[in-house]
């Protein structure tokens, strides 16, 4: 007896799993987004979040960036490279402590900072739209609480 494929094997619906729910949600909020950074400057994610970082805090260790936007020290490591071979950080090492480098951005970085920021803004304001102020305020509430950042 052959199997229907669409028929669930239990009542456990992964379509309303809240994680799956989210991790669907990010996915598809930031694919237009994600291609204005990838198209006008070829970054990839962790690249764009790294520069976002030091653009928002200013002067920063890859250590802090790493803690704050919760990414792996290997991945911000890759993505500060990449920002440094195209001019937009500047690596310094600390003075009171040799080991840890302190990141800038360039005028270059800030440049494309400021560009991407603006896209940012008003693609935040697009995605925003989609439901009424309430709902948004709502929304994002619910999100940074779910992040621990509330």
């Amino acid at each position: 007896m052959t199997q229907d494929k669409s028929a669930k094997k239990d009542d456990f619906d992964l379509q309303e799993f809240l994680p799956y729910l989210l991790n669907r949600a990010a996915e598809e909020s930031s694919l237009e987004f994600q291609q204005v950074y990838k198209d006008r400057y070829g970054m990839l994610r962790t690249e764009w979040r790294v520069l976002f970082h030091l653009g928002n805090y200013g002067e920063m260790t890859a250590k802090e960036i790493g803690e704050r936007a919760k990414i792996h020290k290997t991945k911000v490591s890759r993505a500060v490279s990449k920002l440094e071979q195209r001019r937009y950080l500047a690596r310094n090492r600390d003075t009171s402590d040799r080991r840890v480098e302190q990141l800038t951005l360039t005028s270059a970085g800030q440049t494309v900072y400021r560009d991407l920021r603006l896209v940012a803004e008003a693609y935040d304001s697009k995605l925003a739209g989609l439901f009424s102020r309430d709902e948004a305020e709502l929304l994002r509430k619910m999100l940074r609480r779910l992040a621990h950042m509330d």
